[in-house]
């Protein structure tokens, strides 16, 4: 089983591989986990570069767990050339862009199984999140992520992304007047947290462009966490702060689910149990021990 789900996964910072001032502040940076991105942010001539930076700061690291790597797509020639330059300095995980079902991830997961083998890393400590709707075909099959298949343990995130999509699908505009995200891309982050939901992993939120409003920032992030979401994808270092809050629960968030537990704990077999005026049901309960158990309470 990877090691990486045991940390915290409220902020993914991006920094790009070819820039190692960048990749310093990421990792310096309060994040729960620093992306190192070989994809986007890196132009072709620069990648083979980029590598051996990310590599390099990779093994600098004394906490090398929670700096991950974002690789090219499993269909370019760039994708092994990344993980055999990365995955010899054991980051925490890989996240794959552009995923099309479960069976990238488990030729993602043969390919990680063969370069751990080569050298001496224990088998299945690389841990991979999926970027899931980046594609027209990847959006029928978010579901998929949820059966059994070889990899599956490796999978601990699964994340949404618009601009690829409207790119993919010839879109000019991803959102409407209001600034609210057009019914397609509503659709692929419901899908993302569906997808994550069934197959038993977090959903991370897609990043917010417009990085200097951190109101608006913090209020979409509260949002998603509403929703269901467990973090969410930053692309400057200004970000953080404000999703670890978001992502971060209230300690009267926290009273309310320890109460509820207690309700619960003194009717036991009950199935409904009034708390507070209201009545409150085993989903409740669920909810309560998810909360407290992400906070570290059991």
């Amino acid at each position: 089983m990877p090691e990486s789900p045991a940390l915290p996964m409220r902020s993914w910072l991006f920094a790009p591989g070819d820039s190692a001032k960048k990749m310093g502040k990421a990792a310096a940076s309060a994040a729960d986990i620093a992306l190192l991105d070989l994809e986007d942010s890196v132009a072709p001539e620069n990648k083979a570069a980029a590598r051996a930076m990310v590599a390099e700061q990779l093994a600098a690291s004394d906490s090398s767990a929670r700096l991950w790597v974002r690789i090219n797509p499993l269909s370019t020639s760039d994708c092994i050339a990344d993980l055999a330059a990365i995955i010899p300095s054991q980051p925490g995980g890989v996240f794959l862009p552009k995923a099309e079902g479960a069976a990238d991830i488990t030729q993602l997961h043969y390919y990680l199984t063969a370069l751990e083998a080569a050298n001496g890393i224990p088998q299945g400590r690389t841990a991979v999140a999926a970027l899931v709707t980046e594609t027209a075909a990847a959006m029928f099959r978010t579901g998929e992520y949820a059966g059994d298949y070889p990899g599956k343990a490796r999978l601990v995130a699964m994340s949404w992304g618009a601009e690829d999509l409207s790119s993919a699908l010839g879109a000019s505009e991803q959102r409407g007047a209001d600034g609210e995200y057009a019914h397609t891309y509503e659709m692929a982050r419901s899908l993302c947290l569906i997808g994550a939901s069934a197959a038993g992993v977090a959903a991370i939120e897609t990043v917010q462009p417009e990085f200097r409003d951190l109101e608006a920032l913090e209020k979409r992030a509260r949002g998603v966490r509403a929703a269901g979401f467990r973090g969410m994808l930053a692309i400057h270092p200004a970000q953080v702060d404000p999703i670890n809050a978001a992502f971060t629960p209230s300690a009267e968030e926290l009273a309310h689910a320890r109460a509820v537990v207690q309700a619960f704990a003194d009717h036991p077999g009950a199935g409904v149990v009034a708390l507070d005026g209201a009545m409150l049901d085993r989903p409740h309960l669920a909810l309560a021990q998810r909360l407290l158990a992400e906070a570290g309470e059991e």
